[in-house]
């Protein structure tokens, strides 16, 4: 059973400027609680032992925070972002080989955790991925169509309904056969695809993307 947590926190948050010209986006404030503690607190609520958190764009700042704090391990990507699939293969050697857990801090979900729900539907004998869904018609804040369909057997195709909520579980062998440095996971998932073996769980309570300062007034009345 995966127990280890990739939190990705390394992006620029450009779309969230102004508000992030001087703090990053994992430490914005929602409801008197950050981003970043948020996610976190899901990570602790589903008994995750282990939780690697990367950084890039005003990484000091993530890495004060969290200073101190048990169970949590930086991946310093300051030097080069390399956005979801690299900064996951370069924590892999904090990770462990087993396949993990990842989490995109700017969301908030109301309903139940998303952590425990992927754990426990979880097959390995027949998933490589196991991605946590949201119906785009209840996406708070999404801008943009859905990215996948699911079929009676949970198993996904691309185009659709359905919103990748930025929860997951998936293997991470492949991640070394692709060569660059920089890569989005998207690449990892077309393979997973390609071989009917990306799967998909639909949340069932709230969610409201926070990538956008207007959003932030959106995700505390879903959490009110």
């Amino acid at each position: 059973m995966p127990d280890a947590l990739m939190l990705f926190a390394a992006g620029r948050g450009t779309r969230m400027a102004p508000l992030t010209d001087r703090v990053p986006k994992p430490l914005i404030e929602v409801g008197g609680l950050t981003l970043l503690d948020r996610a976190l607190d899901l990570a602790r609520e589903a008994g995750i032992g282990r939780v690697v958190v990367n950084i890039h764009h005003l990484g000091g700042q993530i890495e004060a925070h969290l200073e101190g704090r048990p169970g949590i391990t930086i991946s310093d990507e300051r030097d080069e972002l390399l956005e979801t699939g690299g900064g996951l293969r370069k924590a892999l050697p904090l990770l462990g080989p087993e396949p993990v857990l990842t989490l995109n801090p700017d969301a908030v979900w109301t309903g139940p955790n998303p952590l425990p729900a992927l754990l426990a539907a979880w097959e390995p004998e027949r998933m490589d991925g196991l991605l946590m869904l949201v119906p785009a018609a209840r996406a708070t804040c999404r801008v943009g169509p859905g990215d996948f369909s699911i079929d009676a057997e949970a198993r996904l195709t691309r185009g659709g309904p359905l919103v990748y909520g930025g929860a997951q579980i998936i293997r991470t062998e492949r991640l070394a056969a692709i060569p660059d440095a920089a890569f989005s996971l998207n690449r990892l998932w077309d393979l997973m695809l390609a071989e009917g073996r990306a799967f998909g769980l639909i949340h069932p309570g709230g969610w409201c993307d926070v990538g956008r300062p207007e959003c932030i007034p959106e995700a505390e009345a879903l959490l009110a």
